[in-house]
C-alpha cells in the first residue's frame, strides 16, 4: 500500500546538478521527483542509522573490550567499600 503524498519539497540547484539528476532519473525510468525523493530518503536513513553506531578501528575495539575486564584504581571507592552498610543483607 503506497503512502499518500501530502508534502511538497522544493530545492534550488545549479544547471549541471539538474542535468545529472535528469539523466540518472531517465536511466532508471523514474521521474526526477521520485529519483530525488528516493536518494534523499536513502541518505537520511543512512545518517540516522549511523547516529546509533560508534565506528572504530578493530584494534581500538579490541583494546576497549580488553580494558573492560581490568578495574580502574579507585582509592575513593576502596575507602567507601570499608564503611558500614546501611542496609543489611
Amino acid at each position: 500500500m503506497a503512502s499518500t503524498k501530502t508534502r511538497r519539497l522544493e530545492l534550488r540547484t545549479d544547471e549541471s546538478t539538474d542535468e545529472l539528476i535528469t539523466e540518472a532519473a531517465e536511466l532508471l525510468h523514474m521521474t526526477k521527483s521520485a529519483f530525488v525523493t528516493d536518494a534523499a530518503r536513502q541518505a537520511a536513513e543512512k545518517v540516522i542509522a549511523r547516529s546509533d553506531v560508534t565506528l572504530m578501528a578493530p584494534e581500538v575495539f579490541d583494546a576497549m573490550m580488553a580494558s573492560l575486564g581490568v578495574p580502574d584504581e579507585s582509592p575513593e571507592l576502596a575507602v567507601l567499600s570499608k564503611l558500614p552498610r546501611l542496609i543489611g543483607r
